[in-house]
C-alpha cells in the first residue's frame, strides 16, 4: 500500500472524527429527568454517526441538528429566543421576558420546564427552568431565575439584556392536572419552587367550572423576598385560593402590611406547622411540592406525619 493511500486513509479518519459527537459533560444535564436527556440526544446522534461511518456516507449525517433559529420549541435541539425585558424582583432574582413570533405559543402542558443552554468560560452548562406565563399567553413567555453568587449558569445568565438571543429546548415533564380531580390542592413551593405553581392557579382562576380549592404555602426567607407579590395578591382574591407565607428570617409580624399578617408565619416551615395546616384544608388534599431537595424531602416526611401518603403527592 503507498504512502498517498495511507495519507487519504488517515485523512478520512480524521473527517470522520471531527464529526462524531461529542459525550456531554456533567454539567450539561439539568438533572431534571428530561426525557430525551442530553444524554439520550448524545447517544442517538453517536448511533447516526456509527451508521453513517460505517457507510461512508456523510450525507446521513445532514438531518442532524444542535440548535435551531425557527422559535418552535423543540425536546431534541435547542432554538434561538430573544430577551425582551428584564425585570429584578429581588437582590438575587430576575423575571426574563422572551419574544415568540406573532401571536405564536409555547403550547406547555401545566408545570411543563424548559431548559437553559449557556456557556461560561468555554464550559457548557444546561438547567431547568418553569415558565410562570400563564399557559396560553401569546407572543410571549416569562420565567422566573435566581441567580446565585458561585453559580456558572447564574454567570451567564446575569450577563442578558434585552436583545440577546439565548437558546432553550423542551418542554419537559409537568402535572397532569384535571379541573375538579381533586378537591383541594396544598401547593408547597420553596423560593422558586413558586414557578411551577402560578400556571397551575392561573389555570383554575380562568375557569369558571373549576372548582378546586387551593391552598399555596411560599417559604421564603424575608417579606422582602417574596416573589411576585402583586399576582398573588390578586389570587388570593379568588374565593377558592387561599395563600399563606412563611418566612424564615422573619422573627415578628408587626412590621408587615397588615393585609399579610393574617396569613403570614415566621420561622420554618415544620412538622406541628405542616399539621396545622393540613388540617385546616376545607378537603383532602393532593399536595404539589417544589424546592430545594432538602426542603422537597422535609416536605414529604412532615406530611406523612399528618396523615398525607405518598400517592397524594406530587414532587416537581
Amino acid at each position: 500500500m503507498d504512502k498517498t493511500h495511507w495519507e487519504d486513509r488517515d485523512a478520512n479518519e480524521e473527517d470522520w472524527l471531527a464529526l462524531r459527537p461529542q459525550e456531554p459533560s456533567p454539567s450539561q444535564c439539568c438533572g431534571s429527568g428530561c426525557k430525551p436527556c442530553i444524554y439520550d440526544v448524545y447517544e442517538k446522534e453517536l448511533a447516526q454517526w456509527e451508521r453513517a461511518k460505517a457507510m461512508q456516507d456523510k450525507s446521513l449525517l445532514m438531518g442532524k441538528k444542535e440548535q435551531s433559529n425557527n422559535s418552535e420549541l423543540n425536546p431534541d435541539t435547542f432554538t434561538a429566543f430573544s430577551v425582551s425585558s428584564v425585570e429584578q424582583l429581588t437582590e438575587d432574582t430576575y423575571q426574563y421576558k422572551f419574544e415568540l413570533p406573532g401571536n405564536s405559543s409555547l403550547h406547555l402542558s401545566l408545570g411543563q420546564h424548559i431548559v437553559l443552554r449557556g456557556v461560561v468560560n468555554g464550559l457548557e452548562v444546561q438547567r431547568a427552568y418553569t415558565p410562570i406565563s400563564p399557559r396560553n399567553a401569546e407572543g410571549y413567555f416569562e420565567v422566573l431565575i435566581k441567580c446565585y453568587e458561585a453559580g456558572l449558569m447564574s454567570q451567564y445568565i446575569k450577563t442578558w439584556k434585552r436583545g440577546d438571543v439565548v437558546f432553550w429546548r423542551g418542554p419537559f415533564g409537568g402535572f397532569p392536572y384535571q379541573p375538579n380531580k381533586h378537591g383541594e390542592l396544598l401547593m408547597l413551593a420553596s423560593g422558586t419552587g413558586l414557578a411551577p405553581m402560578i400556571p397551575i392557579l392561573q389555570s383554575i382562576t380562568d375557569d369558571e367550572e373549576d372548582e378546586t380549592f387551593v391552598t399555596l404555602v411560599g417559604c421564603f426567607p424575608t417579606f422582602d423576598k417574596i416573589y411576585l407579590k402583586p399576582l398573588l395578591q390578586d389570587l388570593a382574591r379568588y374565593w377558592n385560593i387561599r395563600i399563606f407565607y412563611v418566612l424564615s428570617q422573619e422573627t415578628s409580624l408587626e412590621k408587615l402590611p397588615w393585609s399579610y399578617q393574617e396569613n403570614t408565619y415566621t420561622g420554618r416551615l415544620n412538622e406541628d406547622l405542616m399539621k396545622t395546616i393540613v388540617n385546616s384544608c376545607r378537603r383532602k388534599p393532593f399536595v404539589l411540592i417544589c424546592g430545594s431537595s432538602a426542603f422537597n424531602e422535609d416536605m414529604s416526611r412532615y406530611l406523612k406525619a399528618a396523615g398525607i401518603e405518598e400517592d397524594s403527592c406530587f414532587v416537581f
